[in-house]
């Protein structure tokens, strides 16, 4: 595997793969590597001829300095992690000012009120962030395929979007949620967690599942009812929200309509620790 450590290694890279032809396959990250990120270089080497990830912590989608200070980083471990995987072929280490050459700022998006609903409301400027870094990414490692989790299903749609009005010549692939055996979404934040609040949270994957259920029967309020009774109920654990919208709008909805697609959509801090999931509900 090489490890690509500036702008100008890389771009020399992609170049020699480009002349042979080769397609290539896509995952950013920020780091924290698990098996979730895993999941999508093993989706990746199965559709492209080259796989490559990137690490870099982006400093402008983090709201607070105390987040991004907080944000663990493990370059060494992460690296080893990939290498002993034998899925990719290369990883990109961007220096912020391969990312930002002038001034470390976002641009600005517009993706059609995506950036308005659920994680904007508490995050402003958040996908702003997220868009500036995806977009540069995608430009200088050219892939034809790039591969995200759907555990964050609103920075997906957002990267869509993005992609959408930006008229990339690059296909954005969704890869299902990888969970721990007691069904927990894995995240680079389950670090923090103590091995019995891991155990505990499982009631968040319990509950979706539960959802996905009571979605075919009863009133989306009483959902919330209910919703609201399971967590009042849990120490440790404080609802921020909980949520049903529509697939393609991320509006949330009061009823439901025949011929749309929902998704529930959960956030549960558990002592201190803000976990995120969701889940397709027929």
């Amino acid at each position: 595997m090489e490890v690509l450590k500036n702008k100008k290694t890389l771009q020399d890279f992609i170049e020699r793969q480009k002349e042979m032809g080769k397609k290539i396959g896509f995952a950013p990250t920020m780091g924290a590597l698990h098996n979730g990120h895993l999941s999508l270089y093993e989706a990746a080497r199965k559709e492209n001829d080259l796989v490559i990830s990137s690490i870099f912590v982006n400093p402008t989608q983090f709201n607070n300095a105390e987040d991004l200070e907080k944000y663990p980083r493990d370059t060494d471990r992460d690296i080893s992690i990939l290498e002993n995987s034998g899925l990719v072929d290369a990883v990109y280490l961007p220096q912020v000012e391969d990312i930002y050459p002038e001034k470390t700022e976002s641009q600005h998006y517009d993706y059609d009120g995506l950036e308005n609903e659920m994680e904007g409301k508490s995050r402003p400027g958040h996908f702003d962030g997220v868009g500036t870094v995806v977009e540069e990414l995608f430009r200088q490692v050219k892939p034809n395929n790039a591969y995200f989790g759907e555990k964050d299903f609103q920075q997906l749609a957002i990267i869509r979007k993005m992609v959408e009005k930006k008229q990339l010549p690059i296909k954005i692939i969704g890869v299902s949620i990888y969970r721990a055996e007691n069904g927990l979404a894995l995240s680079s934040r389950n670090q923090r967690l103590a091995e019995e609040r891991k155990g505990d949270a499982k009631i968040i994957f319990e509950t979706l599942i539960k959802v996905k259920e009571w979605f075919k029967n009863i009133s989306v309020s009483e959902i919330k009812e209910k919703i609201n009774e399971i967590f009042s109920n849990q120490e440790n654990m404080d609802l921020e929200y909980f949520l049903i919208a529509d697939e393609d709008t991320l509006k949330e909805i009061n009823h439901k309509e025949n011929g749309n697609s929902y998704r529930a959509f959960i956030v549960v801090n558990v002592d201190g620790v803000r976990l995120i999931d969701n889940m397709h509900l027929d």
